[in-house]
């Protein structure tokens, strides 16, 4: 069987054997143990956990974005996101603003002190994935990117790709 990866214009096929796709899984599951780690060991000072990070991130890259879209993108239930949100406008990280033009949309904005703890787990967070991208090399980049994107569903491809958009 041939497990050669070709570069370039994608002339060769990939073929690869059932070990080889178990130690890419276990690949996945040990980077994003590293991945979490400095964010955890953050969020832990304050007793939070991933969901707050989760909805600080994408507040952050939202700002003013409603409960029901945090809630499509979270793909959590409206009782989990509630209990999250709660404690981190408690806590005053997180801001909840009645709609404009409809009364019943919640619109959420990160206060400063929520956009400076979102700064120091992202800085966390780019630090390792700057390191590994240049470790790695830029094909590798590209082709990390390509996978992962390749691995979402259908849904959740849309939701990332209107996130890039935003922000392009």
């Amino acid at each position: 069987m041939n497990n050669r990866v070709t570069r370039g214009g994608g002339e060769g096929l990939l073929f690869l054997t059932d070990e080889q796709l178990r130690i890419g899984i276990e690949a996945m599951f040990f980077a994003y143990r590293g991945f979490t780690a400095d964010p955890d060991r953050i969020l832990s000072e304050l007793e939070y956990g991933r969901a707050h990070h989760r909805a600080v991130h994408f507040i952050h890259r939202s700002p003013g974005t409603t409960v029901n879209n945090l809630l499509n993108i979270l793909g959590v239930t409206k009782q989990s996101l509630n209990r999250v949100l709660r404690t981190l406008i408690e806590d005053g990280l997180v801001e909840s603003r009645v709609g404009a033009r409809d009364k019943r949309e919640r619109h959420l904005y990160l206060t400063s002190a929520g956009v400076s703890l979102e700064q120091q787990i992202s800085d966390a967070q780019r630090k390792r994935m700057r390191s590994a991208f240049r470790h790695a090399g830029p094909e590798a980049v590209n082709g990390f990117r390509t996978v992962l994107e390749a691995m979402m569903d259908p849904e959740m491809k849309r939701q990332f790709d209107s996130l890039k958009e935003q922000n392009q």
